[in-house]
C-alpha cells in the first residue's frame, strides 16, 4: 500500500508476485496472486473512531493485503492525514509487525520533497498504525495510461523527481524494492512523491526475499531477484529504467499470459532500446528518442547488474544530463551516449601514500625504504585474522614491511622520524584531498543550485521567488489544458535541474487551453477544405457524398463543426460533399390527367413536352397514354415526353328503324358498334328505335341497344 493516497479510485494492482524459492535460489513453485486491491466502501468499524485520542478516522481510502488506509483528521494539529492501520488478523504475526514497523522507520529516515512524509507511528487496541502525508491527486500509472507514449522531455520531467527520491533513499542506506508507476503519486499541484516503503530494506541486508517469497512487482523486477532472490540498489535502478521505457513507448518491455512468463523474460531477454519500438526516429523528428536516451534506458535495464549504474544517485546524474541535452536541442552526442553507460560517478583509484619502513642493511646498520601502501578506511570488524578491530572510518595501511632489529636508540629515532613523516604526509594528503574535494564540489556542484518549483505560481509570485533565490527570471507563454491562465506551466530549466547561482530561468505562463477557430470551407473542394483545416491546426474526418439541390457537385455544403466554433487542435471535422441535385424518379401517370403529370415533373425540375395526341378507346381525352422514359430516373433539367389521349373515335349511329333484327345488327356492326337487342313486344320483329338514337355520335366500338317490337 502506498504512503500517500488520492481521493480518486486507484485500479487494482495484480502484479506483486510471490514465488517460493528453493535452496538453489531459483523460483520453483510459482503461486502468483494480487497484492494490492483498492476498495472504496462504507460501514468500516474504524470510521468515526479516534486513534490514541488524536487521529479521527473520516473514511476508508483503500485496502491492501497487509493494511487499510484511511483519511483522517489530526485533532491536535488540525490537518488532514492518511493513516495506515494493520489488519487485525496480522497483528499477532511478528514478521508482519516488523515489516510494518520497518516501513515507518524507513520512510521516516528520509527527508526529501519527493518522498511521502511519515508523521507518526503508534499502537491502538493492539493494531499498529502509521500516520502519513495525504497527497491529493493521481498516480503516475494514470498519467502513463492517459499520455504514453510521451515525448522524451515530458518523460524525464516526470522521472527525475522520482529518481531523486530513490537516490535519497539509497544515500540513507535504504532500498525501495517496489518501484512502479502505482507507487508514484502526483498531487493536484504537480508535486511528485514516491510512496510505499513497505518492502524497503537496509542496503546492508542485500536481500529482496522474505521467508522464501520473492518480493516485488513482476513487470519491474530485476533478473537477479528472480534467479537468486537477492538484490541491491541496482535492482531499484533496473525498475526505474523499466518505468522510463514504459513512459517513452506506452508499453511494458516484457509481457506474457502469466506473470511467470514475464519474470522469465526479464531473466533471459534484454530490454530493447525504446527508439526501436517507436516511429519516427530522432533523425526525422525532434520528438524522437535520441541515442543517449536509448543508452540511459538500456544501461539501467541490462541483465548484467554490474553494468548498470551503481545506484540511483548515478542514474539521477545521467538523467539530468540527458534532460539538459534535450533542453539544449541536442539529438545525438556519442560522448553523452557513452557517459550514460558509466556505472559510477567517480572512477578514480584509491589514494596511495608513501610510508617509510625500517630495513636492515648489509653492514648491520639500519636504513629506510619508501614503500607504497594503500590507504584504506577500516570497517567496524577486523579486516582479516591478526588485525585488531579499528574504529569506523579510521585509516590503516596494508602491505608494510616488517622492520629489522637495529639498536634501541636508533630504532626510537627512526620511529620518531617515521611518525613525523607519516603525520606530515597524511596531513598533506588530507589537505590536498580536501582542496580537491572543495574545488571539485564548487566546479561540479557548489556553483549550481536546483531550479525552484515555479509551477502554478502567478507571475508576481514567480518573480518574488526568483528574487528570493537570487535568480533572474523572464516570461513566455504556452498553452495548458489544466493550469489556469496567468499561472506558470513549466520552466526552463525544469524544476530540480541544476542552474548557476544567479542564473536566468524562463517561466512559461499559461494562455489557457489551446483552441483554434473552425474556418469556413463551404463551397470548397475536399482537397482545398483539408488544406484549410490543416492550416487551422484541425484534421480531416469522414467525407460523405450526398445530393444537394443548390450546391455545385464536388463542393462542400456542410461540416460537423460550425464555422467560427473554437475547438482543440487536431479535432477531426467531417465534410458533406455535394453530388449535385438528386435525380427525378419517373412515376406512372398513365390514364391520369396530363396537366397533373405536367405540374408534378415541372416542380421536380424536368422539362415536359407532348410528343403526340391520339385517340384511345378507354383513356379519356386529355389524359396520359404513355411517357418517355416510362420508368427509372432523369437528372434535373432533363426532358420527359408524353402521348396524350384525344379520347375515342366518335361514329354516327346509322338509321335502322323498321329494319329486322338481323339486318339492323349487320348495319350497326359494320359501323363498328356492338349490338344489344331489347324486346318491347313480340308481334312484328322490327326495330322501333335505338339508344343512342339515329344520327347521334357514339364512341367507336361502343354498344348500341336496339329496341324490337
Amino acid at each position: 500500500m502506498g504512503q500517500g493516497y488520492s481521493r480518486r479510485v486507484r485500479r487494482p494492482n495484480l502484479e506483486l508476485a510471490p514465488t517460493i524459492v528453493g535452496r538453489s535460489g531459483r523460483p520453483i513453485f510459482p503461486d502468483w496472486s494480487g497484492a494490492e486491491v483498492t476498495i472504496m466502501s462504507n460501514g468500516d468499524p474504524l470510521v468515526g473512531h479516534v486513534l490514541d485520542g488524536r487521529y479521527e478516522i473520516l473514511r476508508k481510502l483503500a485496502r491492501g493485503g497487509m493494511a487499510t488506509v484511511y483519511l483522517a483528521s489530526d485533532r491536535r494539529l488540525t490537518r488532514t492525514v492518511a493513516v495506515k492501520v494493520m489488519h487485525d488478523n496480522l497483528g499477532g504475526d511478528a514478521e508482519f509487525v516488523a515489516r510494518f514497523d520497518r516501513e515507518a522507520r524507513a520512510a521516516a529516515r528520509l527527508s526529501h520533497p519527493n518522498v511521502v512524509a511519515v508523521f507518526d507511528q503508534g499502537m491502538d487496541a493492539g493494531r499498529p498504525y502509521i500516520v502519513m502525508e495525504y497527497v491529493e491527486g493521481c498516480t503516475l500509472r494514470h498519467v502513463i495510461t492517459r499520455e504514453a507514449p510521451m515525448e522524451p522531455t515530458r518523460a524525464l520531467d516526470l522521472l527525475v523527481p522520482v529518481v531523486a527520491a530513490v537516490a535519497a533513499a539509497h544515500e540513507a542506506g535504504i532500498i525501495h524494492r517496489d518501484i512502479k508507476p502505482e507507487n508514484v503519486l502526483i498531487s493536484d499541484r504537480g508535486q511528485i512523491k514516491v510512496a510505499d516503503f513497505g518492502l524497503a530494506r537496509a542496503v546492508t541486508a542485500h536481500t529482496a526475499t522474505q521467508t522464501g517469497t520473492l518480493i516485488g512487482t513482476v513487470s519491474y523486477i530485476a533478473p537477479e531477484l528472480v534467479t537468486t532472490g537477492k538484490g541491491d540498489t541496482r535492482a531499484d535502478v533496473y525498475a526505474l529504467g523499466v518505468v522510463l521505457f514504459e513512459m517513452l513507448t506506452g508499453r511494458k518491455p516484457h509481457t506474457g499470459d502469466t506473470p511467470i512468463q514475464v519474470a522469465y523474460a526479464h531473466v533471459h531477454n534484454e530490454i530493447p532500446a525504446p527508439s526501436s519500438q517507436m516511429t519516427p526516429s530522432w533523425r526525422d523528428s525532434r520528438g524522437g528518442i535520441p541515442p543517449y536516451l536509448d543508452a540511459l534506458v538500456t544501461s539501467a535495464t541490462t541483465r548484467d547488474k554490474g553494468a548498470r549504474p551503481a545506484d540511483a544517485t548515478v542514474f539521477l546524474d545521467h538523467a539530468r544530463r540527458a534532460r539538459r541535452a534535450l533542453a539544449d536541442g541536442v539529438m545525438d552526442d556519442p560522448a553523452l551516449s557513452a557517459a550514460m553507460r558509466v556505472s559510477t560517478l567517480d572512477a578514480s583509484n584509491s589514494p596511495t601514500e608513501q610510508v617509510p619502513a625500517l630495513v636492515a642493511t648489509g653492514n648491520g646498520q639500519t636504513g629506510t625504504i619508501q614503500r607504497t601502501a594503500t590507504l584504506r578506511f577500516a570497517p567496524s570488524t577486523p579486516v582479516s585474522p591478526g588485525h585488531p578491530p579499528v574504529a569506523d572510518g579510521m585509516p590503516y595501511y596494508d602491505d608494510l614491511p616488517e622492520p629489522a632489529s637495529p639498536s634501541v636508540r636508533q630504532l626510537k629515532q627512526r620511529q620518531a622520524r617515521r611518525r613525523r613523516r607519516g603525520l606530515l604526509t597524511l596531513l598533506a594528503v588530507l589537505v590536498l584531498t580536501a582542496a580537491l574535494a572543495v574545488g571539485g564540489w564548487w566546479v561540479f556542484q557548489g556553483r549550481f543550485m536546483e531550479t525552484p518549483a515555479f509551477a502554478s505560481l502567478s507571475q508576481e509570485a514567480a518573480e518574488a521567488l526568483a528574487t528570493e533565490r537570487g535568480l533572474q527570471i523572464s516570461f513566455d507563454n504556452d498553452f495548458s489544458e489544466t493550469v489556469p491562465i496567468g499561472q506558470v506551466v513549466r520552466t526552463n530549466p525544469v524544476e530540480g535541474a541544476p542552474i548557476l547561482r544567479g542564473g536566468a530561468v524562463v517561466a512559461y505562463l499559461s494562455k489557457g487551453p489551446e483552441r483554434y477557430e473552425m474556418p469556413s470551407v463551404l463551397g470548397m473542394t475536399p482537397d482545398n477544405a483539408q488544406a484549410a483545416l490543416e492550416d487551422s491546426h484541425l484534421a480531416l474526418g469522414a467525407v460523405e457524398n450526398a445530393y444537394h439541390d443548390t450546391a455545385e457537385a464536388g463542393t462542400v455544403f456542410d461540416t460537423s463543426v460550425e464555422v467560427g466554433e473554437r475547438v482543440k487542435p487536431g479535432t477531426k471535422v467531417d465534410l458533406s460533399v455535394s453530388k449535385g441535385p438528386a435525380p427525378v424518379e419517373i412515376v406512372d401517370f398513365k390514364g391520369k390527367p396530363f396537366e397533373e403529370a405536367k405540374a408534378h415533373y415541372t416542380d421536380a425540375g424536368l422539362k415536359v413536352e407532348v410528343a403526340e395526341e391520339k385517340n384511345h378507346k378507354s383513356i379519356p381525352a386529355g389524359s396520359v397514354i404513355s411517357s418517355s422514359p416510362s420508368k427509372g430516373e432523369l437528372p434535373r433539367g432533363g426532358t420527359i415526353t408524353f402521348v396524350v389521349s384525344k379520347g375515342p373515335v366518335m361514329v354516327k349511329v346509322p338509321y335502322v328503324k323498321y329494319m329486322g333484327v338481323d339486318e339492323a345488327t349487320k348495319v350497326l356492326k359494320k359501323e363498328g358498334f356492338k349490338v344489344k337487342v331489347a324486346h318491347i313486344a313480340n308481334f312484328l320483329g322490327l326495330v322501333a328505335y335505338t339508344d343512342p338514337g339515329n344520327g347521334k355520335e357514339a364512341p367507336e366500338g361502343s354498344t348500341v341497344t336496339i329496341y324490337v317490337t
